[in-house]
């Protein structure tokens, strides 16, 4: 059943005991994408932290599995209509087939090799949540995309998160990051508070993302 309770660093500190090794197991599972994933398996999970975007996870994987026929050669009109269960399905399916065309065009869709490239951890975000050409992500999902493919280190400060942070006096504000600056102070406060308790920050993120929905996902 899914709790909507405040939450308190007790609580906190005892879900992470039951959900410790189930947390555990998905990030180990985020590892091994990164590492035997081929580039058009990581192109489905940008695709799918572009279609989680306002909408959920659980739709956006829904909306990966039925995009799967077309992804590489659809059109706008063609993914829109097989993901057309999505709230903003014309919009996602303009983004999807803007990035993937973009990613053709530039790195011939070497999406591996060019997250490989780029060695500092901050610059790696900043190229998928800067560069206009990807469309539809910016530091949230940027961050959640790294850590679903085994980078390590990255707050994704969605809205479930956000509201946990804030109930426990982490983060003085639930609203969402609007700019680079606001998004890197919040991530370090998130850090600080992290390291206090003892819970990886990536950790961190699929158990309070757990306790508002009541699952470990992605």
């Amino acid at each position: 059943m899914r709790s909507y309770e405040p939450l308190t660093l007790s609580k906190l500190i005892s879900l992470y005991n039951s959900r410790r090794e189930e947390i555990m197991r998905k990030l180990k599972e985020f590892e091994e994408v990164g590492r035997s994933a081929s580039d058009l398996e990581l192109f489905e999970e940008l695709v799918f932290c572009i279609c989680a975007a306002g909408y959920s996870a659980r739709g956006a994987m829904r909306c990966v599995e039925a995009i799967k026929p077309v992804l590489m050669d659809g059109d706008v009109n063609e993914i829109a209509q097989m993901m057309s269960f999505h709230r903003y399905a014309k919009s996602r399916a303009g983004y999807i087939v803007h990035t993937r065309e973009y990613l053709k065009r530039e790195f011939g869709f070497k999406l591996k090799e060019k997250l490989s490239s780029i060695t500092d951890h901050y610059e790696r975000r900043d190229f998928l949540a800067l560069d206009r050409n990807i469309k539809g992500i910016g530091y949230k999902e940027a961050s959640h995309f790294l850590r679903n493919i085994g980078y390590k280190g990255y707050a994704i400060l969605d809205r479930h998160v956000l509201r946990c942070l804030n109930e426990l006096g982490v983060l003085k504000d639930e609203r969402q990051p609007k700019t680079k600056r606001q998004y890197i102070e919040a991530e370090e406060r998130v850090k600080e508070f992290s390291q206090r308790i003892g819970i990886s920050i990536d950790e961190l993120d699929l158990l309070l993302w757990s306790y508002r929905t009541g699952e470990v996902l992605k």
